[in-house]
């Protein structure tokens, strides 16, 4: 493949991306993202293999910046789904800490 033929399958792949991740409803984003920590995680169970069976310096090279990668997706794969499953705990939250503080209010 020439140079350009390259180029344009990565735009296209970017935009199509693009295009499909911003259609994704918030209630649908966080079990998406747990599917994608549990690939991230045979990703980077995948590069450690790599990394053991690498016989030059390149190879161990490229295998640990893929292992650091790879981690680097995965904990914030799980930040982001911790952060989303947080906001929907604060909508319950909040309005029993109101209806205690107004419980405590009427005695």
């Amino acid at each position: 493949m020439d140079a350009i033929a390259i180029i344009s399958i990565f735009v296209l792949a970017v935009f199509v991306g693009f295009e499909v991740v911003s259609k994704v409803s918030s209630t649908l984003h966080t079990p998406l993202m747990s599917g994608a920590n549990a690939i991230h995680g045979v990703i980077l169970v995948g590069a450690i293999i790599v990394a053991d069976h690498s016989e030059t310096a390149l190879e161990l090279g490229l295998s640990v910046a893929a292992i650091v990668l790879a981690t680097i997706n995965m904990v914030g794969g799980f930040v982001v789904t911790d952060r989303m499953l947080e906001m929907f705990k604060g909508k319950s939250g909040n309005s029993g800490k109101s209806s205690d503080k107004s419980a405590g209010g009427d005695k």
